[in-house]
């Protein structure tokens, strides 16, 4: 029995990055003997168990072949003449197809250490492309790798482009999807995954309404950038350089869909592109199984992100409704991402990064006038049932009004 460290773990000690995750494979081994040392098994497909100790996961060596269409289409086989050099050909990329022993003595029988310093993400063998699992996570590590220099490789976006064209991407289950898009939507550059999808043609396979928003002009005036698909990357990029949660980060990506649906003949305005754009929205929310949170906050950005760009002229009636939509009195936090959202989307446009967004602390006070109106008053002039909900909100109506004042004077 042979045991070494593989994958994430020796890529990102070689490339002098912290390592969290730690896989091992086991070579020459037999499940009987793993139950024998206290190992647990896991693994519903192949032999995976967890130390007795460290609780980390080792893996019989294994080949696969394919067998069927998507994710899920392969046959495993597990033995203890699998060599190290066969379970590391069945990996997606050489950087990620390296193993070490105790002593840190490198097993890269694939070049992915030459891969590593040349800043290349390349696959390891054709069977590659039998995995459509691949074209999201190739894209991921791009996204993850590119402040480091990363770029794919030209033979590898080929083979990512006609896995494109395949079929296969449609076999993808959301859960699957769900899990690579999210990851690569928390990377350091998120917008380099969109890119990379984008030009390998899978965008247009998975997420067809943002890959329609390229092309689609916007008021230069208001947009220098002019294309909507790349604000959309900027923003995005925005999103990340200011460390936002996923929730944010998905709303980023989703806030201007409707915009793919404007008639050519309108362009470059887009009238009530955001009630429009909101069926898309729940839509493209559906596809993946977003969680609920991504889902609410995406749809209410969508619909009212223009709102918050103008909340300095909104009138204190307009104003009660925005926050009243997004129940600001027991989810505030969910009012913040949307600030967050809307002030990503303001510098996500080409030369105008750094300008200040005073809505963000105009909206908080607001909240906060409105959060202020005591009930209990109310309650004690005897207004009960729909005559306090009415009363409750004619008070918030003067408070934001007195806000509005005080804040033009």
């Amino acid at each position: 029995m042979r045991i070494y460290k593989v994958g994430g773990a020796v890529r990102d000690r070689l490339l002098g990055k912290p390592v969290t995750d730690i896989d091992w494979v086991v070579v020459g081994a037999t499940t009987e003997e793993m139950l024998a040392k206290g190992f647990r098994p896991v693994g519903a497909d192949f032999p995976v168990f967890l130390h007795p100790k460290s609780g980390e996961e080792y893996a019989l060596a294994r080949t696969e072949r394919k067998s069927g269409r998507g994710y899920g289409g392969f046959t495993f086989h597990a033995s203890p003449e699998v060599t190290l050099e066969e379970d590391l050909i069945r990996r997606d990329l050489t950087i990620n197809a390296m193993a070490e022993d105790d002593q840190q003595n490198l097993t890269d029988p694939y070049h992915g250490q030459r891969d590593l310093e040349a800043r290349l993400l390349r696959h390891v063998s054709p069977a590659f492309a039998e995995d459509p699992l691949r074209v999201l996570r190739v894209a991921r590590f791009a996204a993850r790798y590119a402040g480091l220099g990363f770029t794919v490789a030209p033979e590898t976006l080929e083979l990512m482009r006609q896995l494109s064209e395949s079929g296969e991407l449609e076999a993808l289950t959301a859960e699957r999807s769900w899990k690579e898009i999210s990851r690569a939507l928390m990377e350091d550059q998120p917008q380099v995954f969109i890119e990379v999808l984008r030009e390998c043609g899978a965008l247009k396979v998975l997420m067809p309404e943002v890959d329609a928003l390229f092309g689609v002009p916007q008021p230069e005036a208001h947009h220098p950038e002019i294309d909507t698909g790349v604000h959309t990357l900027s923003v995005l990029e925005q999103a990340a350089r200011h460390k936002q949660p996923l929730t944010v980060r998905w709303a980023c990506l989703l806030h201007d869909l409707g915009k793919g649906l404007t008639p050519e003949a309108e362009w470059p305005r887009h009238i009530a592109h955001e009630h429009k754009g909101l069926k898309l929205i729940k839509a493209f929310n559906e596809r993946f199984k977003a969680p609920k949170d991504c889902q609410e906050l995406a749809l209410l950005v969508g619909e009212y992100h223009t709102h918050g760009h103008r909340a300095l002229e909104l009138k204190p009636s307009t104003l009660l409704e925005l926050l009243q939509s997004f129940d600001i009195y027991r989810r505030p936090q969910r009012f913040e991402e949307f600030i967050a959202a809307c002030e990503m989307d303001a510098r996500g446009r080409k030369g105008l990064e750094q300008r200040s967004y005073p809505q963000a602390d105009y909206l908080r006070g607001a909240a906060n006038a409105a959060r202020a109106v005591a009930v209990q008053p109310l309650l004690d002039k005897g207004f009960k049932g729909p005559e306090l909900g009415e009363a409750i909100k004619r008070e918030r109506l003067k408070a934001l009004k007195a806000y509005k004042d005080a804040a033009s004077a």
